[in-house]
């Protein structure tokens, strides 16, 4: 019996209601899924600690509880050193507060000689955008929690996998059917190095970068160089959009703490030659070779990543595109969308190509 062919409109009608529920889903069930997300990256980044521990008279238990915890206890380390930062920043908070005011105190006499803003409307409507700022508190306050229960989620998320690592692996296995067992075990090798080198050379680009950004801020004086230049770093991970920010926050600080322009000028300068170093040199070396995915297709990533699920999705967007590209490269009908994903840039359209071999064929006919 042949199957009834279904109509283009109807394909796409029910491929568009698949994705509509498949982002209701995700975004329903962000609680549970961006932790466990983060969780899945993180085992894989240990799997070869797990492995280098895993003996055979250990127990599994004891050797997956020890993975975890050099993991944790480094991550730790790190949200130490940035909270002592900010620990610093904050014993400043009441100074730059003080100076802040006499900055917006100038903005706002400045804007009204230029353009003749009366002091009253600039109020109203800086009122205006507290007021609709203060909406988000509630968001602010649902993210503290949702931050602290992945605190608590991501390790519980990591030590369950790698114990549970061969059932997965089998449970995968034996969804597919034996012929496609080479595929398989192709696809998970793939994503397994792809994921482990990318985020391998994520904390390289960010040390390096923080590294140049703390030596930078320093030599031009600004406070709080070594936090600036970290969140610098880990911003930097967002493409464009991070960039921006990492050299708002430092110029900010600059201007507060310092008169003049020169800094600010200087931190700028500074900033914008770090970044063209990370571009061309850093990136390409630890992270871009691995992953291979264009920069069209990660900035597209990262904002679609925030607008289902926020900061958290933004970081989670490109190692998930990249393994979308390595299942895309091994599926005969789905090799045209690895190649939009990748970074390999064709010389020529391939209309071009088909258009010369019809009128090639045409010419032998004739």
């Amino acid at each position: 019996m042949n199957p009834i062919p279904v109509p283009f409109y109807l394909k796409t009608t029910i491929i568009l209601f698949g994705l509509i529920l498949l982002v209701y889903i995700l975004n329903s069930l962000s609680g549970i899924l961006i932790p466990l997300a983060f969780a899945i990256l993180l085992a894989i980044l240990l799997n070869p600690l797990y492995n280098f521990l895993c003996r055979p008279k250990v127990p599994r238990a004891l050797s997956v509880m020890a993975t975890v915890l050099i993991g944790v206890t480094c991550i730790a380390g790190l949200f130490y050193l940035i909270g002592s930062q900010i620990a610093q920043f904050s014993d400043s908070f009441p100074v730059l507060k003080l100076k802040l005011k006499a900055l917006l105190d100038s903005a706002e006499a400045w804007v009204n000689l230029k353009f003749g803003v009366t002091a009253e409307k600039q109020v109203a409507f800086v009122k205006n955008a507290i007021d609709s700022g203060q909406a988000a508190l509630g968001g602010t306050i649902g993210t503290f929690f949702g931050t602290l229960s992945m605190v608590l989620l991501i390790p519980t998320y990591t030590f369950m996998l790698l114990f549970y690592k061969t059932l997965i692996l089998n449970f995968i296995y034996e969804v597919f059917a034996e012929e496609h067992s080479k595929k398989v075990a192709e696809v998970l090798s793939q994503t397994k190095k792809a994921i482990q080198s990318y985020m391998l050379g994520l904390l390289i680009e960010m040390v390096i970068v923080a590294v140049l950004n703390s030596f930078a801020l320093l030599i031009l004086g600004v406070k709080y160089a070594i936090l600036l230049g970290v969140l610098g770093a880990i911003l930097n991970m967002l493409p464009i959009i991070g960039g921006i920010v990492a050299i708002l926050l430092p110029v900010l600080i600059a201007t507060l703490t310092k008169d003049g322009f020169s800094t600010q000028f200087g931190v700028i300068v500074a900033y914008l030659v770090i970044q063209f170093i990370d571009n061309n040199i850093i990136f390409p070396r630890f992270v871009s070779v691995k992953v291979q995915i264009n920069a069209l297709i990660s900035l597209v990533a990262v904002f679609l990543g925030d607008a289902l699920w926020g900061i958290p999705g933004m970081f989670l967007s490109l190692p998930f595109i990249a393994v979308v590209k390595i299942i895309c490269d091994r599926i005969d009908e789905l090799k045209p969308w690895g190649k939009l994903l990748g970074d390999t840039v064709p010389t020529r359209h391939i209309g071009e190509l088909w258009s010369r071999r019809r009128k090639k064929a045409i010419m032998e006919n004739k």
